[in-house]
């Protein structure tokens, strides 16, 4: 009874340090940003205009003061699943159905996902409809945001239940070593999905159009011959279909690697700065940024695989979240619902980690092509993009998977 009275608090303790810390990091991100909103910084001041500037700092805040929202509302519900008695509610529903213990995991798990996702919809909605809106980048419409719910619901139906069949017969059948076993399925799996989705996941929510034969074509080749990087394709894909967000990007692995435009940034950028940006994607591939992320993420995924099955043989793990009848399912779903509020410390080294290899990217992108085109084509993006130019130093080391602005662009000019 001690042992879950002191876990209790320790939930509680961290779940409120949480709360606060991205309190204050909203707060700093928001008055930052509003501090610098009234003049473009001097490295940006002849690139972009003090209306687009403005622009970006208002979007900026409106989106982080609406995360306060969610914020609240999801910490409320996480103390309503586990100490307020929901998840053993929702327990104890489907035991009474009398189905075997893995298919009653299985639709214990699955209804906690569809209610979470139907309690969640309308954040959505408004960040879709109201927000992004607001500023001009929303093309989604009603019909779009239902059939995409609709098609990622099949999906994770299609592809999730297996795979949560599989992980709960190990859970259940493989004695004290099963976390190995599960890692192994889920690496697997994980490797799978890279494989399939640019052919198969990808083309059901898109279209994707081979990038028509011209000059633009003809550089993008010639760049990848230098840098000896081969692909399944060269695509265009309709992002205008639902944002003006501008991206470009690169999937899968193996034979199966496909090199993405989205259509806006065909438009925003010229040749010269296409070339650029896709040198910079390319240098994530040449210094084995992939590589490494995935043994990173197996690593964790290891990790925390061995701390949950120590913590599914405890009971002060099950009655200190609310669970008064220790299962298998609801230690993987405990587990997962938990793990983000003793771990949001740890978020800057990810970060960290993600902005390091953004600079190799950029610098190895500086030696392909000139580097003053991929700060022309920066500059683009975050004016199109209302980035904001001025992020707080802090939030921005919890958050952001980029460098600021003004520092990846003095990066890039010390190689020009």
């Amino acid at each position: 009874m001690n042992e879950m009275h002191l876990f209790t608090q320790l939930f509680l303790i961290m779940l409120v340090v949480s709360i606060l810390m991205r309190l204050y990091l909203s707060h700093r991100q928001i008055r930052h940003v509003e501090r610098y909103r009234a003049s473009v910084p001097d490295d940006f001041a002849d690139k972009i205009s003090l209306e687009d500037h403005q622009k970006a700092a208002d979007y900026t805040s409106a989106k982080v003061r609406f995360s306060r929202i969610p914020l609240f509302y999801e910490s409320i519900l996480l103390l309503l699943w586990t100490l307020g008695g929901g998840l053993e509610w929702l327990n104890n529903s489907v035991i009474g159905l009398g189905w075997s213990p893995i298919i009653t995991g299985i639709a214990v798990i699955i209804s906690y996902v569809f209610i979470s996702a139907v309690l969640d919809l309308p954040f959505s909605v408004y960040s879709t409809f109201v927000i992004e809106e607001r500023f001009g980048f929303n093309r989604t419409t009603p019909k779009t945001f239902v059939i995409d719910l609709l098609k990622g619901s099949m999906i994770g139906i299609v592809l999730g239940v297996p795979l949560l069949y599989v992980i709960l017969w190990l859970m259940q059948q493989m004695g004290d070593l099963w976390w190995i076993y599960a890692w192994a399925v889920i690496s697997g799996f994980s490797l799978f999905m890279m494989w399939v989705y640019p052919t198969w996941i990808a083309p059901i929510f898109n279209k994707f159009e081979p990038l028509e034969e011209g000059e633009t074509l003809d550089r993008i080749t010639g760049l990848l011959k230098r840098c000896g990087f081969n692909s399944n394709g060269i695509f265009v894909i309709d992002g205008s279909k639902r944002s003006s967000h501008g991206n470009a990007y690169f999937s899968g692995f193996g034979k199966n690697k496909r090199i993405v435009f989205f259509d806006t940034l065909l438009k925003m950028l010229d040749d010269d700065q296409l070339e650029a940006v896709l040198a910079h994607e390319l240098g994530h591939f040449k210094k084995k940024h992939i590589i490494k992320g995935m043994i990173i993420s197996f690593s964790t995924t290891l990790a925390g695989l061995a701390i949950l099955a120590w913590l599914m043989k405890t009971e002060w793990f099950f009655s200190g979240l609310g669970i008064s009848q220790p299962s298998i399912h609801m230690a993987l779903l405990l587990f997962t619902l938990v793990m983000p509020v003793f771990t949001f410390v740890l978020q800057p080294l990810f970060s960290m980690f993600s902005r390091k290899n953004e600079f190799e990217a950029d610098a190895f992108a500086a030696e392909q092509t000139d580097a003053r085109h991929l700060v022309h084509a920066l500059v683009g993006l975050y004016r199109e993009n209302a980035s904001t130019l001025t992020p707080d130093p802090l939030y921005s080391s919890f958050y952001d998977s980029h460098p600021p602005a003004p520092v990846r662009i003095a990066h890039l000019n010390s190689h020009a």
